[in-house]
């Protein structure tokens, strides 16, 4: 029978493809409205007096601070003097990494270049401000000669100089250092959870027990956290991580592994309509449960999936900050919230989630010349809501 096409099986094609576009138009006309359904004009994002979040998370027990780099903070002084208005941690988005385009922290296995990271700490001592360490083990970030050089023979004693010099070169000096980053990954088909990274094909299961261990010898007084994404949303790919997350913090207590808190990224997507703040609520209980303090790490909200009208945009982004953070603030544990960035002028998003349209990501809580957003006063509203509630007053007598 020959392969070519008959009229009628080309017709029941072309119907075919028909009922596939007109499903997806059907589909892409009710995300539209789901996220138009997001937008709220009435919503009120008022907020009393001008003080700054560092002032008002410090009136709820709670530390607000940002991610920037290095070159921006010294390049840009409206950027430097807002982040000495508004924040009281000071978190290097870069400086601390083995290796960035502009700053290779590690440069040869033989030595170390602290210069960027030694300027972010002067900075944020000089106004009275905490430091934050990100990041000590990751599969991302790792420096061009790592392939080459790290074995089976020699990984052990890489990590163990990596941590020894750099956490020792900064002990008593920072306030919390990101140990092990992004290490869960359930896709990867594991039964434990576990990413497919150099570091566990080189040290085994074991390397996240071993790097806190060493963390903590370098510097007893820095509290030690577990980084990670995808926590966020009731979706089946977040509950997976969320229950392999847990089951790994349970078996670092359980091993009496020096752990005190996880870190919770937060790279929110304002378009997204699965957030369920009781089942998010529940993990942090459980988390909490272990003798864990959480920290919100990097939060972030994209808007590259909204309008392109800016007050549209901006309300909804507004909105998202907002209901998280009246979620995740109703857990006494959580003592610190962290913008990965504090201006639209300086987000990752821009590089790494653009808007298709080309029209300028908002993510963050000051614009581009660094004059307060909705946003800022959707955090400034949560921060205030939570000032007298029974969870505030838990929080302040735990971590005074």
């Amino acid at each position: 029978m020959s392969k070519k096409l008959t009229r009628r099986r080309s017709l029941y094609l072309g119907l075919g493809a028909l009922t596939a576009l007109a499903t997806f138009a059907g589909n892409a006309e009710l995300k539209r409205q789901r996220i138009l359904a997001l937008d709220d004009p009435q919503r009120n994002f008022t907020v009393v007096g001008g003080g700054s979040l560092k002032e008002r998370a410090a009136s709820i027990g709670l530390i607000y601070g940002a991610a920037i780099r290095h070159d921006h903070l010294r390049q840009d002084a409206k950027l430097a003097a807002a982040v000495k208005s508004e924040c009281r941690m000071l978190v290097p988005e870069w400086a601390l990494k083995w290796s960035t385009p502009k700053n290779p922290l590690r440069p040869n296995p033989d030595s170390f270049d602290f210069s960027a990271a030694d300027e972010m700490l002067e900075f944020a001592h000089t106004q009275g401000m905490l430091f934050r360490g990100h990041t000590l083990v990751w599969h991302e970030s790792l420096p061009d000669w790592f392939a080459n050089n790290v074995n089976y023979q020699n990984a052990k004693q890489i990590l163990e100089k990596h941590i020894n010099t750099v956490v020792g070169r900064y002990a008593g000096k920072i306030h919390s250092w990101d140990v092990v980053n992004e290490a869960i990954e359930p896709r990867d088909g594991r039964s434990d959870g576990l990413r497919k990274t150099p570091w566990l094909k080189l040290l085994g299961t074991n390397y996240i027990d071993y790097a806190f261990r060493l963390a903590a010898a370098a510097d007893p007084q820095a509290i030690l956290v577990y980084n990670d994404y995808g926590l966020d949303y009731d979706t089946s790919e977040d509950e997976a991580k969320r229950n392999a997350v847990l089951k790994l913090l349970e078996s670092l207590k359980l091993q009496g592994t020096p752990i005190h808190a996880l870190g919770i990224q937060a790279h929110l997507d304002a378009a997204e309509t699965a957030f369920n703040p009781r089942k998010l609520r529940q993990f942090l209980r459980n988390v909490a449960s272990l003798g864990l303090k959480i920290m919100i790490t990097e939060l972030d909200i994209t808007d590259k999936n909204l309008s392109v009208d800016t007050t549209v945009c901006d309300r909804i982004v507004a909105r998202a900050y907002e209901e998280y953070l009246n979620a995740v603030l109703s857990e006494p544990a959580v003592i610190a919230v962290l913008t990965w960035g504090l201006s639209d002028k300086y987000t990752w998003l821009s590089e790494f989630q653009p808007r298709s349209d080309g029209v300028p990501v908002r993510p963050l809580l000051l614009d581009s010349d660094m004059n307060r957003k909705l946003s800022w006063n959707a955090v400034a509203s949560a921060f205030d809501k939570s000032l007298n509630s029974d969870f505030s007053l838990v929080r302040k007598k735990l971590f005074k």
